[in-house]
């Protein structure tokens, strides 16, 4: 397994740019990388503190749910996505996105569900 950390937490905003604004300016989050989405239609804007990712903002995925569904998913950093993807599907984990995205800045993830039901993402940076 090589599981190298905490990646992010994933929260689903209605405004990217007014969540963006509130976590530069009242949590202290630096502003680290912002882009479309490769399906053309979520924006995604990622925040922390020394270069180092802890909130990814997604807009355009599903604004309505209620305030306690709106963080979406847990990441985890892994070194090599397409290893873990194969260790996962020997362990007949419950995918969720099971195909390899590569987003525009080179990460890589897929998404499989957690015992309860939760979103789980492994993340390539």
């Amino acid at each position: 397994m090589s599981v190298l950390g905490f990646e992010h937490v994933g929260i689903q905003v209605e405004n990217i740019e007014r969540s963006i604004t509130f976590y530069k300016d009242v949590v202290g989050l630096d502003l680290l990388d912002q882009f479309l989405h490769t399906d053309g239609n979520m924006k995604l804007a990622f925040l922390g503190v020394g270069g180092n990712i802890i909130v990814e903002l997604i807009e355009g995925y599903n604004p309505n749910l209620p305030d306690e569904g709106k963080v979406h998913h847990i990441a985890f950093q892994v070194d090599n996505i397409e290893k873990e993807r194969d260790r996962l599907r020997a362990a007949n984990v419950e995918w969720i996105f099971e195909e390899i995205t590569e987003l525009p800045n080179g990460a890589k993830y897929i998404f499989f569900r957690g015992p309860e039901k939760e979103w789980i993402e492994f993340f390539e940076r």
